[in-house]
């Protein structure tokens, strides 16, 4: 009778959170469940991307384990900052780690074990899972967190990039990435990054889009969307990596008669955005929607936004990218001229991508859309067969399942 593999998978974020890394952890680990794998998860109470315990787990005890099918879930009650500053961010992740030490013992069995970064704690914790079982160790990287604090100026003055801190923090990481049998991440630029993070070998495992579940053929009208006026959509996490400054200019400009702009998402920039878009009555503001609601929200909007920081290139590739491209409708996005996504949607013809970030650029991108159908239609349909050729669910993970059996 052939051996059942065990596989022991460490990260913070995993269902409920139906968002960015929780979802991709979790559709992972059920993928792995659907080939007789018996997968045994370390993670925390929900919390992403409110920044707070998720309100049916609240008063449950510090430790918890339940089941998701046939997947053993054992959580740890992490602190979890309202207002996440570096040094808070810092006490979030150590909290984790220290506290999740006893659930390892839990497990009994152990042939892989599989850490997600962020946090690169969890790498630390694969490590001692490695040794107990002489276990073989996969290190992903959904975004290098350390490159990503500091280019998104989450951390003071004193703690820049070449500074003590960051030398520090560097050491770490390459000396725990070092140590696994295999490191993969999410993107080419990222992968190019990752060889002088490690002496381990590498391997490119993109985030998917799972194009059943985000079906234009199929949505309805979403609830959210279901004016006469051409609807500027952004959906994900409203967070510090985003250029919220660029968005307001935007709105300061734009014309509400022809125009309404539909915010979906928590974040830490929740509140402040709140605030801000008081003024401008063409602006909602909703919590995220149910996963099974994503892909009704996805395509009725008539354009996706997605407005970046310049200055982060490499540290991560947005998820979110592939839900907006999956929806057959196009995409304005800013950021870095030699990011990742620059790359796909020049490649796709699936929209526009600028690094001018001037506000009449984009105010010219959506009148073309606006007073174009056609063009955003041809857009649109170009962003959905490129998304499907080169991220199909299936055909990474099933790629991905082969590189795990090598091990």
């Amino acid at each position: 009778m052939k051996k059942k593999t065990h596989i022991t998978l460490i990260g913070l974020n995993f269902y409920p959170e139906s968002t960015a890394i929780g979802l991709y952890s979790t559709q992972l680990a059920q993928y792995l469940e659907e080939q007789d794998i018996q997968l045994d998860v370390i993670t925390a109470f929900p919390y992403y991307p409110q920044w707070k315990i998720a309100p049916e787990y609240k008063d449950k005890k510090k430790y918890l384990k339940e089941q998701l099918g046939s997947i053993n879930l054992y959580r740890y009650k992490q602190y979890v900052p309202e207002r996440p500053t570096f040094a808070k961010r810092i006490l979030h992740i150590l909290d984790f780690t220290w506290g999740s030490f006893r659930n390892l013992w839990k497990i009994q069995k152990c042939d892989i074990v599989i850490s997600i970064v962020p946090f690169t704690s969890a790498t630390l914790l694969g490590l001692i899972q490695k040794r107990r079982f002489k276990a073989k160790s996969w290190i992903h990287i959904q975004d290098f967190e350390f490159d990503a604090a500091f280019q998104s100026g989450l951390t003071t003055a004193g703690e820049q990039k070449g500074g003590i801190v960051y030398s520090l923090l560097m050491a770490i990481e390459k000396s725990l990435f070092s140590r696994a049998d295999m490191v993969s991440t999410i993107s080419h630029m990222m992968l190019e990054k990752l060889k002088d993070k490690t002496t381990a070998p590498t391997y490119f495992l993109p985030n998917w889009i799972d194009d059943k579940k985000i079906d234009p053929a199929f949505a309805k009208a979403h609830p959210h969307l279901n004016s006469s006026k051409f609807k500027i959509l952004y959906s994900g996490n409203i967070g510090d990596k985003q250029d919220w400054s660029f968005f307001m200019r935007l709105l300061h400009k734009l014309d509400f008669s022809i125009y309404e702009v539909i915010l979906v998402g928590d974040g830490a920039m929740r509140a402040q955005i709140e605030k801000d878009i008081i003024p401008y009555n063409g602006v909602k503001l909703h919590p995220p929607v149910p996963y099974e609601e994503l892909s009704d929200l996805l395509c009725s909007a008539d354009v996706h936004v997605l407005f970046q920081k310049p200055e982060v290139v490499d540290t991560v590739m947005p998820s979110k990218i592939l839900g907006m491209m999956a929806s057959s409708k196009p995409s304005i996005i800013t950021g870095h001229p030699k990011s990742e996504v620059a790359q796909a949607m020049t490649i796709s013809e699936g929209g526009y991508y600028s690094s001018d970030t001037e506000i009449d650029t984009v105010i010219m991108q959506l009148d073309t859309l606006s007073q174009n159908k056609d063009l955003a239609m041809e857009m649109g349909s170009k962003a959905r067969t490129y998304v499907i050729s080169h991220f199909a669910k299936n055909q990474i993970l099933s790629r991905f399942l082969e590189a795990l059996k090598q091990l």
